[in-house]
């Protein structure tokens, strides 16, 4: 395999960003998350099994063309391995910044209140659902729209109940319950209240951290 003789940038203000072990640690937990074996990856990426293993380790740091194959292995584009998405330790969104959307006709809404630039690694939001409302896509579909591989979701109802259906199993939580699962899967959110109550909920969903 050839190799590019052009390396990351390891200038004192990316060196801490980009080092071999944070660069590796990165790697691993991804590949990981994706349930992909070492042969898998290195068949997915092109890139050699020990070679992936001493990455992994923080043995070596990987030239570009050696990290953008190990991107497109995890499918992802090298700046999303690399975080080089992110804009500063610190992102503020404003109250007014936020994004709002929803089905009024399932009588659900919501509101993003983190940042939508790439390289996230986390999104919380707000649900509210109307009476008899409901997220996602019930008719026939199982629920949705899925998450990235690998995705966990934490939700917290504040007001009301709902009722999480995950996989097909039913869970009824009420005000200050909280639940964490796997975001992958078919699921959505009911308000069991047919009349007068809206319910709400907060939920963060975390990319890369599901438990198997």
């Amino acid at each position: 395999m050839t190799t590019d003789a052009v390396t990351l940038d390891t200038s004192p203000e990316h060196s801490e960003a980009l080092s071999p072990a944070v660069i590796g640690a990165r790697v691993k937990a991804l590949r990981e998350s994706a349930s992909l074996s070492l042969r898998d990856l290195s068949e997915r990426s092109g890139v050699s099994a020990p070679m992936l293993s001493q990455v992994e380790r923080g043995e070596t740091s990987p030239t570009l063309t050696v990290a953008a194959r190990i991107a497109a292995g995890l499918e992802l584009r090298l700046s999303q391995l690399l975080r080089l998405d992110e804009d500063g330790a610190v992102t503020v969104v404003r109250a007014s910044q936020r994004q709002r959307g929803g089905n009024k006709r399932r009588g659900h809404s919501f509101e993003v209140m983190t940042s939508s630039q790439p390289g996230q690694r986390a999104e919380l939001s707000r649900h509210t659902l109307a009476p008899g409302g409901a997220t996602g896509a019930q008719d026939g579909e199982g629920g949705g729209p899925l998450h990235e591989p690998g995705s966990r979701e934490t939700a917290l109802v504040e007001r009301g109940s709902v009722i999480l259906v995950c996989d097909g199993q039913r869970y009824v939580l009420d005000k200050g319950d909280c639940v964490t699962f796997d975001a992958d899967v078919p699921h959505h959110f009911e308000n069991p209240n047919e009349r007068d109550a809206d319910a709400e909920f907060l939920a963060v969903v975390s990319a890369g951290l599901r438990r198997s």
